[in-house]
């Protein structure tokens, strides 16, 4: 086994973010390979990256707009020259549509979603109020998994009528997001949640123009859907953005193999509880976040599958049992006991996510490392909150 228990290479305080930029820029070539031989844009999602870096590179070769989930993120890729931008999260009254007029004014080309009469009362009082004209997507449910309009409810008529009718507003078609992909358990599993969010989105889009109404814009996404599509007949554009990165959950599904996670957390080893078979680290809850995303997959992966601090599989199939704040407990998967000083204190291992974005979300940069290393050639600012 690789390990390292050096106290000053690299000059690494731990816990610490890495990035591997190789498996980035694999996982990258992947869905753009992909999506061209399928006739597709992409428009990615920045809410795991958070990073002009990053998100520069995953734009090569594509139109240029990305997704945004925070108006945080909206005027961050705003003021780094990113003008075309979706806000992919409902909205409600108030300090946050004050914050959309003040992109707007400023330049951003800023798209909203909605799915519901009131939100489309309170955007138009305030675009009109402000002179400004927003174009809005309507947000679909085809699978039943989060917000949206049902496909073939008759809310959606009322509700693109509603913002057609509005001279402050800018119907532009319809957008989902397949969350349901999810739950999936097998590649033909994944295929058909693709097909169906495909279908549902093509046939919503096909009703509105049935009833007069403009639907330039079909807009659907997640990663696994994205990259398990076999058409994207009558789709304008996709929006994925885990793929970037991938993670154990993703994994999990058979989106990606376990090598192409890109990112990952040094921790360090800072004590033994030799009779309980644990090692002790310095890389809690704080560190790697709480998501236990892959609990309800076939393969619990606790907090974080446990690599060599160069990112190589680490013997004994451990994984992190439990996090408290700034502590990490790695035991074996089954519960048994091992030896324990084989892991001396100060070795330094790598935390495979459960969730990328979750664990990217509790650091402020990422030290990027090249393929088998771990020491850091650059570092990237990312950002985080609302």
């Amino acid at each position: 086994m690789s390990t390292s228990t050096h106290p000053n290479d690299p000059a690494l305080e731990t816990p610490a973010l890495l990035l591997d930029v190789d498996a980035l820029q694999s996982n990258l070539a992947r869905m753009r390979t992909h999506l061209k031989q399928l006739g597709a844009n992409l428009r990615p999602h920045v809410k795991t990256a958070k990073s002009t870096e990053v998100v520069r590179r995953a734009l090569e070769g594509q139109p240029g707009g990305i997704t945004v989930s925070t108006l945080k993120e909206a005027e961050y890729f705003f003021e780094n020259g990113i003008r075309d931008i979706l806000y992919a999260v409902g909205i409600a009254p108030g300090s946050k549509l004050t914050h959309v007029v003040d992109l707007i004014r400023r330049g951003a080309g800023l798209t909203l979603i909605l799915d519901n009469a009131v939100a489309v009362d309170s955007i138009a009082k305030v675009a009109k109020a402000a002179g400004i004209r927003v174009p809005i997507l309507l947000e679909l449910d085809v699978d039943g998994h989060r917000a949206g309009i049902a496909v073939g409810s008759p809310d959606l008529i009322a509700v693109a009528r509603a913002v057609h009718a509005a001279d402050s507003l800018e119907l532009r078609g319809v957008m989902t997001h397949a969350g349901a992909s999810y739950e999936c358990r097998s590649a033909q599993a994944l295929r058909e949640a693709a097909a169906q969010e495909r279908l549902r989105s093509v046939a919503a889009a096909e009703q509105l123009r049935a009833a007069g109404l403009p639907c330039p814009v079909v807009s659907i996404g997640s990663t696994p859907t994205a990259l398990f599509a076999e058409s994207f007949a009558g789709i304008s554009e996709v929006r994925a953005g885990v793929y970037m990165f991938q993670d154990l959950v993703m994994a999990g599904l058979g989106v990606c193999r376990i090598e192409d996670i890109a990112l990952s957390v040094l921790v360090s080893v800072i004590g033994h509880q030799a009779e309980r078979g644990w090692l002790i680290t310095d890389g809690g809850w704080m560190a790697l976040s709480r998501d236990r995303g892959t609990s309800t997959q076939p393969l619990d992966q606790g907090y974080g599958v446990v690599r060599t601090a160069e990112g190589a599989a680490a013997p004994d199939d451990l994984i992190v049992v439990s996090a408290n704040q700034e502590h990490g407990i790695i035991a074996q998967r089954s519960g048994a006991r091992f030896d324990v000083e084989r892991y001396p204190v100060g070795t330094l291992l790598r935390i495979l996510p459960n969730h990328a974005c979750a664990t990217a979300a509790q650091h402020d940069h990422y030290n990027v490392v090249r393929a088998g290393s771990y020491g850091p050639v650059e570092s990237w600012p990312r950002i985080s909150g609302w």
